[in-house]
Formats: structure tokens, C-alpha cells, sequence
């Protein structure tokens, strides 16, 4: 039973971070929809039974069984993940077969405030705005699977966090990035 309130407690802060940097930017459907796959079933009782409140609980369950039925249930469901966006390929040299699709603005937007957010959640008083940038550059060049112009889109735009702050790169992104000017292509 703590699994589950501690799980519900942590997805709900995880969920009004979301929320509130997505209403600032602007987007205040996909702040009120953000994660919630969250709360099915598949995704709830695993986030339970495998809480720690330190890391997702997918980790724990891809540690426990090889992979995680979890994470797969909500990637496959929530467009502000990369993974969503993964498909075939016509292109014969490309590796593997498969390529991601470039991520329209507005769920790159998403997943920022998703990894700013679960790194506030998890991390605690020790959060700073750097930590986002250093997660994703931990596991940046071995993301071959991430398209190249949302790879560049997400790590401008957590360099941004990183150097000029919260308030500096909400604005950029609902006034420059959403805004209509087209920097990225």
C-alpha cells in the first residue's frame, strides 16, 4: 500500500510541474492530459510494486524482468516521448531499419517539461537547472534512434534551462519555438 501512495504522490507532483510549464507555454491541453496513461492499470500497478520515489519504477522493473511492460504501455501512448515517434524506414542504409520521426514543436515543448520536471521530482532540494542537460547528455549518442533535428531542438533547448533559467526558456519556447518562427528546418 505505500507503493501506491507514494507512487500516486510522486506521479501527481510529477503531473502539476508538467502542468504548470505547459499552461505558461501556452499549451494547456497537453498540460492537463500530460502522463495520463499513468493512472491505467498497466502502467499504476507496476509504478506500485516497484516504487522506490528516487527513479522511475520502470528501471526497477526492467532490472526485475528484462524489460519493462510498463514503460512500453506508456511510450506507445504519450507523443511528448521520442520513443513514440520511432518507425520503419524507406531509407535502405539507415541502421537497424528504423529511424525516428521528427517531433512536431509542440511535443518536444512536452518533453522538456517532462525531463524538467521528473528531475525536480526525483532529485529534491538537490535540483538544479543544469541536471536536465546532464541526464540527457548522459545518454545522448546513444540515442541513434532520436531524429536529428529533435535530438538538436531538445538539447538547445535544455542548454537554454541550463544557462539562462526556467523563466528565459518558458518564453522562448511559447513566443519563438511555438510561436511560428522556423529555426529548425
Amino acid at each position: 500500500m505505500n507503493g501506491a501512495i507514494g507512487h500516486l504522490k510522486t506521479i501527481t507532483k510529477h503531473h502539476d510541474y508538467v502542468c504548470r510549464y505547459c499552461f505558461r507555454a501556452g499549451l494547456y491541453r497537453q498540460g492537463l492530459l500530460h502522463d495520463l496513461s499513468k493512472l491505467s492499470p498497466t502502467e499504476f500497478l507496476v509504478g506500485a510494486k516497484y516504487f522506490q520515489g528516487t527513479r522511475s519504477p520502470n528501471n526497477a522493473e526492467r532490472e526485475d524482468k528484462g524489460y519493462s511492460e510498463s514503460w512500453m504501455h506508456h511510450k506507445g501512448r504519450n507523443k511528448h516521448h521520442y520513443e513514440y515517434w520511432l518507425d520503419y524506414t524507406a531509407d535502405p542504409n539507415t541502421p537497424h531499419g528504423m529511424a525516428g520521426a521528427q517531433m512536431p514543436r509542440r511535443y518536444v515543448a512536452e518533453m522538456i517539461f517532462d525531463r524538467v520536471s521528473a528531475s525536480r521530482v526525483y532529485l529534491g532540494d538537490a535540483y538544479t537547472d543544469q541536471d536536465p542537460l546532464r541526464y540527457f547528455l548522459r545518454s545522448r549518442d546513444r540515442c541513434w534512434f532520436i531524429n536529428d533535428v529533435t535530438k538538436r531542438q531538445m538539447e538547445f533547448l535544455l542548454r537554454m534551462w541550463a544557462e539562462k533559467g526556467e523563466d528565459h526558456t518558458i518564453r522562448y519556447i511559447r513566443y519563438v519555438f511555438l510561436g511560428g518562427k522556423n529555426r529548425w528546418r
